[in-house]
């Protein structure tokens, strides 16, 4: 534990001065992160460096997938706030039967698809530019797994959490990745949830949840 303490404080480190860097990236309209895992391994993800948009850490991903794998190969996948497609294309490339990327930025999704098209991803992956809400009012198949990170300061998750605990979007045992700014006060899973897997790595708090009642991973 001590351990990836430290591993998470060197990484802290490392994003603050990466974030000069990323600033400049900003102001040149522009970011990348890398696929780390599965077919795609090293595949650059490139994508317009817009107000709030924060792609997963490396540590995190890597983490999240190593609670996944037993999960994520024939999964279908939801990436509801994509953004960069960090956490999309990742799952696609580490074998989900499906992934569909929602996002309500136009330009992002701009990204997304050009992205999705020089990965060399069929129709097995999609991009559907509308809100969150939008979309989980519309009818759909059940998703195995589901990524809710929102910008930090975006009121996105709970009324996410909240029309898949009352819809039927979720498979039985599906998993739902949650990943928030981190606070010194223990926080309390959310209605009709129970936390099953969690970690704390700089400033990002992460958890993997399942519909209370459900059995555990």
């Amino acid at each position: 534990m001590q351990q990836r303490r430290s591993e998470c404080a060197r990484r802290r480190t490392h994003r603050v001065a990466g974030a000069r860097s990323m600033s400049a990236s900003a102001r040149a309209g522009h970011g990348m992160v890398r696929i780390i895992g599965g077919d795609l391994r090293s595949r650059r993800i490139r994508f317009e460096a817009t107000r709030g948009l924060r792609p997963t850490p490396d540590r995190v991903r890597e983490t999240l997938f190593n609670w996944l794998a037993p999960h994520i190969r024939g999964a279908r996948c939801l990436d509801l706030f994509a953004g960069s497609g960090a956490l999309g294309f990742e799952a696609a490339s580490r074998g989900a039967a499906s992934v569909i990327l929602v996002e309500s930025n136009r330009r992002a999704c701009r990204h997304l698809e050009d992205n999705r098209l020089a990965l060399g991803l069929g129709a097995g992956v999609s991009v559907r530019c509308e809100s969150a809400s939008a979309f989980l009012r519309r009818p759909a198949h059940a998703f195995d797994i589901v990524f809710l990170d929102p910008p930090f300061d975006a009121d996105g998750i709970d009324p996410a959490l909240d029309q898949l605990a009352r819809g039927d979007r979720l498979a039985a045992a599906a998993r739902v990745y949650v990943e928030r700014r981190a606070t010194r006060s223990k926080q309390a899973d959310p209605p009709a949830w129970e936390t099953v897997r969690q970690g704390v790595c700089g400033d990002v708090d992460y958890r993997l949840l399942m519909r209370t009642g459900e059995p555990a991973p």
